[in-house]
């Protein structure tokens, strides 16, 4: 546990839980674990597929990565994708028989859109970005 205290890590419940591997696993903050997610290029396209069509099992997404978007990893690296975006909040599973299924859940997203909308004005960022210019000119 010393090496996750090296990282910032709190040694509370909410933040250290044990995985049933008996591994020790770093519970992050909502906010962290949704920029984490999106920060795979690999994670990105786990979504696109789901985006596409939801309900896939990982058989189903393992296929469709290779033939759409060249991804070659292992069904096991693909599984920990997706329990990286299942913590993430960006994706729900449920289990039919010996299969999991897998949908895309947009809300987290959105929450992120709503706390930092786009601006419409481009006026303004047109000029703070041509006087930022200007600037480093002279």
């Amino acid at each position: 546990m010393q090496h996750l205290q090296q990282y910032g890590a709190r040694r509370s419940e909410s933040s250290l839980r044990q995985d049933l591997t008996c591994k020790w696993v770093l519970a992050l903050d909502w906010p962290v674990d949704i920029y984490r997610a999106l920060a795979d290029r690999t994670r990105r396209a786990i979504l696109d597929e789901l985006v596409d069509r939801s309900g896939q099992s990982l058989f189903e997404l393992c296929g469709g990565l290779v033939m759409k978007h060249g991804i070659n990893s292992s069904r096991q690296a693909i599984s920990q994708h997706l329990d990286v975006l299942e913590a993430a909040g960006l994706i729900r599973t449920r289990r039919e028989g010996r299969t999991k299924l897998h949908w895309f859940k947009g809300a987290p997203l959105k929450a992120i859109g709503e706390r930092w909308p786009v601006s419409t004005d481009e006026g303004t960022s047109h000029s703070t970005s041509h006087s930022m210019d200007e600037g480093s000119e002279g």
